[in-house]
């Protein structure tokens, strides 16, 4: 299958849109001649100073600089001290808006991920969670900052299937500030989408 990384207008939007129109689209990882993909099925936006749910909510620190750049990079943060969190920054330069990929459905590259998160019992919890998806697709810190539209290891790309699906919007999930928002978007019944379990990684 040929993915090609959209471009950077479509990043250029603000995070809410971007997060509602991600869904679908193909979550693509090379490394070497493995390679890796998955359809987004579950994303979260976050606003920024607007938005208390943030990393970016008033406040600019090393660690979220990154959301203050330009649309399409990389913003990878790491959770409970041992898991990673894959997010792509909106907008342009100055406002820090940035999606989070909760959740992928494998479409390729899937004994590849079983390897990488080993004694996987049940298909679905393979990448059900964004630390699920970090941990199959081998995504971390080395990718802080790449630039999607050009990057050949990580990248999004347009979905070659038509496939008519239902989107729910719903509250966020795992916040303790900024909940109450209606930024989560999903697949209606995907088995692929977040089980939540407070505790324990998503």
């Amino acid at each position: 299958m040929l993915y090609n990384p959209l471009p950077k207008k479509f990043y250029l939007r603000d995070s809410l849109s971007v997060a509602k129109k991600l869904i679908g689209k193909i979550l693509v990882r090379r490394s070497g001649k493995n390679l890796i993909a998955g359809i987004i099925v579950e994303t979260e936006a976050y606003m920024g100073d607007l938005d208390p749910g943030s990393h970016a909510y008033k406040k600019f620190t090393e660690r979220n600089k990154i959301m203050y750049d330009t649309g399409g990079l990389v913003y990878i943060y790491f959770i409970y001290g041992n898991y990673f969190c894959f997010n792509v920054v909106c907008r342009e330069e100055g406002i820090a808006n940035a999606v989070l990929i909760r959740a992928v459905e494998p479409i390729e590259g899937i004994g590849l991920m079983e390897a990488n998160r080993k004694n996987i019992k049940n298909p679905f919890d393979l990448t059900n969670g964004p630390a699920k998806l970090c941990m199959a697709f081998d995504i971390d810190k080395k990718l802080y900052g790449r630039d999607l539209t050009n990057d050949k290891e990580i990248f999004i790309s347009e979905s070659f299937k038509k496939t008519k699906f239902d989107i729910v919007i719903s509250k966020r999930i795992g916040l303790s500030k900024g909940a109450d928002l209606p930024y989560r978007f999903f697949i209606k019944d995907n088995p692929y989408v977040t089980k939540h379990r407070l505790n324990k990684p998503s």
